[in-house]
């Protein structure tokens, strides 16, 4: 067996790993690289494996750095099946045409400027047709529910607690030779004891791993810190009637934060203000979390059965057009507007920035990782007074903070229990998904852990195991 890291290798976007085994070529995820528009512009134009000698894909979650470079597959010649959980299939839609729609309005700006300058028009990395293409190879599968998708390769997937679906992926590998292996990836590990999600598990056996590293060098703050911070930046912007703009991605996030609230109104400890959640596919996403309720841990269900839909509440409204967002920044406050995109490459939040970060009574609350070069990272940084939206500096006079807690990421102390938990018989472990240093602290760790040959493998390199 040979696995090679192509991405979420020292980084932690563009998710994918392919394992040789028995004769097939499979795909650990196919994600999308999110970053600094041109780096990524270039960087998803140029598969590094050859998408018709590839098997098949095994797709951990629906997040668009792990599943958006799907359709591209697709239009290059891949023809396997994609195995996925079936909540994880009806985000991919959805997720998919967002990310469809979204880089064609980019394609559009960017081949106006080449047209202009007499230079070669840039072809989409897929269409609406790619996505279409794509849908019949998805293949659901089961928690727990082991399947031989070739001879002597079977798949099994364990909860990961990240997002709706997320998974963790188990394949036992039996050689030819009498030699076999079971490989665990562990996708993306939720914090333990968020809400909605039930919590990861720990799947056994295993003697290579594949361990996300996001915040390897960290810990999060408690639940209850998010609660009584979310409750002060909402009694701050009430006494100001000013805004609280919290960029979310739309899937994960976003329910996170509609929990929370609904629990801080519930609770009495907050009054009904106007919440706006200013995105299309966030609406989308929402309707998928209601509908598989299966994913729900015993709080959430326990809501549900009371009769308390955990998302949504008085007072919240989802926005439907550009119109009515963009008249958004023409209201005064006190509102919360919840928006896309998470790291304010794009979307509609990067209007609501640009109109808000210029008032020092408007709060910016980052709740999600931030990659570096993106926007979200700068704000979070706001080493300079001006930030850059929308092609304009703007004076950055907004109050910007961050809460970790609500991150679907483990922290430290979360990835080590989990490893803790599946270590066994764990001879190789790898660490992935995460920046340079949270990876080389991720390996520190897996030895100190008991792992006998703990690696940050860099992008390309390739392992055989016998």
């Amino acid at each position: 067996m040979k696995i090679t890291f192509y991405g979420a290798a020292q980084t932690v976007t563009g998710s994918m790993h392919l394992v040789e085994a028995n004769g097939k070529r499979i795909l650990l995820d196919c994600g999308l690289y999110q970053g600094h528009r041109k780096e990524a512009f270039e960087r998803n134009r140029n598969m590094p494996v050859d998408p018709a000698k590839i098997d098949a894909v095994i797709l951990s979650h629906a997040h668009i750095d792990h599943s958006g470079n799907l359709p591209q597959l697709v239009r290059r010649g891949f023809r396997g099946k994609v195995y996925a959980r079936s909540a994880t299939i009806d985000l991919v839609d959805v997720m998919l045409r967002d990310s469809c729609f979204l880089q064609m309005r980019d394609l559009e700006y960017v081949n106006k400027k080449r047209r202009a300058q007499g230079k070669h028009l840039f072809e989409p990395l897929y269409t609406e047709e790619d996505i279409e293409a794509l849908l019949p190879l998805l293949v659901p599968l089961h928690m727990h529910q082991p399947l031989e998708i070739f001879k002597g390769i079977t798949l099994t997937f364990f909860n990961a607690g990240h997002i709706l679906g997320s998974a963790q992926v188990m394949l036992d590998v039996a050689g030819g030779t009498g030699h076999s292996h079971r490989l665990l990836f562990s996708g993306d590990l939720g914090q333990p004891n968020q809400p909605i999600l039930r919590h990861y598990e720990y799947p056994q056996g295993a003697d290579i791993a594949i361990i996300e590293s996001t915040y390897a060098d960290r810990l999060h703050p408690s639940a209850e810190d998010v609660e009584g911070r979310l409750k002060g930046y909402i009694d701050d912007i009430v006494q100001q009637r000013s805004k609280l703009i919290i960029p979310a991605f739309s899937v994960g996030r976003t329910q996170q934060i509609l929990y929370y609230l609904n629990r801080l109104l519930a609770s009495g400890r907050i009054h009904q203000i106007p919440v706006y959640i200013d995105s299309p596919l966030s609406q989308k996403a929402t309707k998928i979390y209601e509908k598989h309720t299966g994913c729900y841990n015993d709080e959430a269900m326990r809501l549900l059965n009371s009769g308390v839909n955990p998302l949504t509440f008085p007072g919240m409204q989802f926005v439907e057009t550009p119109q009515q967002s963009m008249s958004l920044n023409e209201l005064r406050g006190p509102m919360v507007i919840v928006a896309a995109s998470g790291m304010c490459e794009g979307g509609r939040v990067v209007h609501h920035l640009k109109a808000s970060v210029g008032d020092p009574r408007n709060i910016v609350l980052i709740v999600g990782f931030q990659a570096e070069g993106t926007h979200g990272r700068r704000l979070v940084e706001h080493k300079e007074n001006t930030v850059k939206m929308l092609g304009d500096e703007v004076k950055l006079e907004a109050r910007v903070h961050t809460i970790n807690a609500l991150s679907a990421h483990a922290d430290r102390d979360g990835l080590m229990d989990w490893y803790d938990g599946v270590k066994g018989r764990v001879k190789h472990a790898f660490a992935v998904h995460g920046e340079s240093d949270r990876v080389k602290a991720m390996a520190d760790l897996l030895g100190e852990h008991g792992c006998a040959h703990p690696v940050a493998p860099v992008e390309g390199q390739s392992f055989m195991f016998d």
